[in-house]
Parts: C-alpha cells; structure tokens; sequence
C-alpha cells in the first residue's frame, strides 16, 4: 500500500511540474496571442482592451495560481482562438475521439507483439525467426505517419478499401466511426508494435536461457507449461514498463496520425490551437495528455508491483 502512495504522489508532483511548465513555457515565448486573435487591423486602443479581458496585463504569477484552481475544479478557461469557447467543452467533443484511437491502437499493439514474440521464440533460428526480425527491423525505422500515408495510397487509393479523408462522427455513426479509425490504429500500432517485440523477445531468450528452466525441463516439464508458470510472467516484468511508455508514445504519435487521416480529435484541435498561438487551450491539452501518460506509467509500475511483490520492497523493476 506504501508503494501505491508513493507512485500516486510522485504522479501528482510530476503533473504539478508539468503545469508549472508548459505555463511558463508559453508566457515567455515571443508572440502576442491578442494581436493574433484580434488581427492586423486592430488598433493600440483595442488590442489594449483585448489584452485587459484576455487577462494578459496580470502578472504571471497570478495568471498561473488563477489558472491551476480553475483547472482543477474543471474550468481551464476559454480558447482564443474559439472566440470564448470552453475549452472543457472543446476537449469533451475531441478526447473520446483520441482515447478510442488509442485504445484500438494500444489492443493491437500487445495481440501483435505478444503473440509474435511467443511464436519466435519457440522457432528460435528458423526462417520464421528470420522473417520476424526483419520486419521488426522495418517497423522500428518506418515513422508512423509515413504508413499512414503508404495506408492511404494502398488501401485507400489503390483498393479503395476505405475513403481516404472520410470521417464520420462518433454520435452519428459508432460503427462507421469504429471504421475510419483502423488505418489510423495500424499505422501507430506497427511501430510500437516492433519495439516491444524486440523488447520481449529479448526479456523471454534471457529467461529461457536461466538456471529454473533448466531444472523444470530436466524434470520433464512441458514447454507450455514452463512458458506458463514461470517464464512468461518473469519476461512480462520489463515488457509492462516498457508498455507504459509506449501508451505516451501512442498520445504523442496520435497527433500526427489525426492531421494524416483527418481525424477529429484531440490531435487536430491541438495543431489548431498552436497555429493561431491559443495558449490556454495548448495548455490544457498539453496537461490532458500529460495526466494521461502519467497515469499510464503510474499504473504500469502498480501492475509490475501485482505480478512481483518484491518490486515493492527494492523499488525497481527486475
């Protein structure tokens, strides 16, 4: 239960840092989001007014305490660029869109790798091996927006397997929507996918090689059966941490992903908010998925902690 404690604070100092970063970060940066929102034709008089109900004649500490209490109570203001809009609203509209993405994503990527790095392992050697690695080698340095566009030009283009461009709202249509996103998730679920696999592979060849297995095979036990008991929970250690970093990187590539597939969510309203210079909408995004890869990591490290209690007592990760 310590342990638990310990992670769950360590997240909130971790967020708290974030907050006080990406605030700082685009206060500092040159660039007035007034004179953006209100235009080249806007007079000194009204870009004055425009910065008093903007609230950027505040110092920045105040702007900051002011911003992280009404953050926390679920109001982080209104965008700029959106001409008052919430931004809590503006998030609510997008983010189911990118946590489904994710999530599909994040389903495919541990049923390729999982079961790819069991199925080499035991055909360690043969072409079947042979192959794997040279595909995990492709996927490892092929970017997941230059499959994307690949997807679009074979599948989309070629075999007109889906519309390329084509989006369809998850109220509309749950089904159609489920559809749009598949090339999406394969083009961020191949790359990931590679590391892990390589990140595993690696984690059951040294497990496998150990003294247990040695023992449990001399005994008699079955390949199955000492992949099950023994093995596979031991390899699966490295391979859940490194799954929760993945998770970020699945937030981060998602974002490009969305521009490439013209896809709705969180990821386009992001790239929007940076080129009109709307700070507090980049702000909250940037603490949304913050929250998110936390959270992950967080969890990540209490699973590690349930299949090895010992974790709790060393703090790290055998």
């Amino acid at each position: 239960m310590i342990y638990i404690v310990k992670k769950i604070l360590i997240a909130f100092i971790t967020l708290f840092l974030v907050s006080i970063l990406c605030f700082l970060i685009f206060s500092v940066i040159r660039g007035d989001p007034a004179s953006a929102v209100g235009g080249i034709d806007i007079t000194a008089e009204q870009l004055r007014i425009l910065r008093e109900d903007m609230g950027l004649d505040r110092s920045i500490f105040t702007r900051y305490f002011e911003w992280l209490i009404n953050f926390i109570s679920g109001n982080p203001g209104t965008s700029f660029y959106f001409r008052g809009t919430p931004i809590a609203d503006l998030i609510s509209q997008r983010l189911p869109v990118t946590l489904i993405l994710s999530l599909m994503s994040l389903v495919l990527i541990i049923i390729i790798s999982f079961s790819v790095s069991l199925l080499t392992v035991k055909k360690e050697g043969g072409i079947t091996d042979s192959v794997i690695n040279f595909l995990t080698a492709a996927g490892l340095s092929t970017p997941g927006f230059f499959l994307g566009l690949l997807f679009i030009f074979i599948f989309g283009f070629t075999f007109k397997l889906f519309i390329p461009g084509d989006y369809i709202d998850y109220s509309e249509n749950f089904a159609g929507f489920i559809g749009c996103l598949i090339p999406a998730s394969f083009a961020i679920a191949i790359p990931n996918s590679a590391i892990l696999i390589k990140f595993l592979r690696s984690s059951l060849y040294n497990e496998l090689q150990s003294d247990y297995v040695r023992t449990a095979r001399s005994k008699g036990a079955s390949w199955l059966y000492i992949m099950r008991r023994h093995v596979f929970k031991n390899a699966c250690l490295p391979s859940v941490t490194m799954l929760g970093m993945i998770i970020a990187e699945i937030f981060s590539g998602s974002i490009i992903i969305e521009q490439v597939f013209s896809i709705q969510g969180i990821g386009r309203l992001l790239i929007a908010a940076v080129s009109s210079r709307d700070y507090p909408l980049i702000q909250a995004i940037m603490v949304y998925i913050a929250f998110l890869t936390v959270c992950a990591n967080t969890l990540a490290d209490i699973v590690n902690m349930i299949i090895d209690p010992r974790i709790k007592l060393t703090g790290k990760v055998r």
